[in-house]
């Protein structure tokens, strides 16, 4: 088995490389990811100039550009034979509820998806996460039943794991996207030069997130496992349209 890793914390990330040690015994593992932190880099691809890979001492390859970059560049022409599964991670953060539209983490295992090759975005709870190999031991679980009984189309699977020890681990859970509150208003200052910058604002806090949720199974001490799709047709608007035009 071939597997894709890539993320949008860059390719130095503790998450990503745990990750990657985690899944050797099982695994060719080729690792393409950003040269810097991406977060926030969403589906972006990188248009207006080329792109460059270097490899790292590790063996990592490290790409000046964004997660979407990184898995389309490398299934579409740096891998000599196409990866059986892209796997994104382990994101230093929680991906859950409207966070998947912003996400590179999300990104990176969508491109794969897009590319008709099974992908899993696996993401921690919190921001300076300490339990990076529970997450680890969950996609091992994932793959091996994944190889054992893999899905006839492709699928993507976004995952996220509390940030506790894996005994601590209430089973998994397939889960729903919650949604959140708006987000918080930008925060302005001056730099020394006195030019006026802003910084995004934080991520609401949880707003649907009941029984069934991404946002409360991880709540609850149990992995998030929700599978998504990339169509954002709006059926239920289709003929109010027709009717409005």
């Amino acid at each position: 088995m071939h597997i894709l890793l890539s993320n949008d914390d860059g390719y130095f990330a503790p998450g990503l490389n745990i990750l990657a040690q985690a899944l050797a015994p099982l695994a060719k593992i080729t690792v393409v990811a950003p040269e810097r932190n991406r977060s926030g880099a969403s589906n972006s691809l990188t248009l207006d100039r080329p792109l460059t890979v270097r490899q790292a001492s590790n063996g990592f390859y490290f790409v000046n550009g964004t997660p979407t970059d990184c898995v389309h560049l490398a299934v579409t022409g740096l891998l000599k034979e196409l990866p059986d599964m892209v796997i994104s991670g382990i994101n230093d953060g929680a991906n859950m509820g409207d966070d998947t539209i912003y996400s590179g983490t999300v990104a990176a295992a969508m491109e794969g998806y897009l590319l008709d090759i099974p992908s899993i975005a696996v993401s921690m709870s919190q921001h300076n996460a300490q339990h990076f190999d529970t997450a680890a031991k969950v996609v091992i679980d994932l793959v091996q039943r994944y190889t054992k009984n893999a899905f006839p189309p492709p699928v993507l699977m976004n995952v996220n794991v509390p940030d506790i020890p894996h005994d601590q681990i209430k089973g998994m859970q397939i889960t729903r996207l919650g949604k959140r509150h708006k987000a918080e208003s930008v925060i302005k200052s001056t730099t020394p030069r006195g030019e006026t910058v802003y910084w995004v604002g934080a991520a609401g806090a949880a707003q649907d997130a009941g029984e069934g949720t991404d946002f409360h199974a991880v709540e609850h001490g149990r992995v998030s496992i929700t599978p998504l799709q990339v169509d954002l047709t709006q059926y239920g608007q289709l003929d109010a349209l027709k009717a409005w035009l």
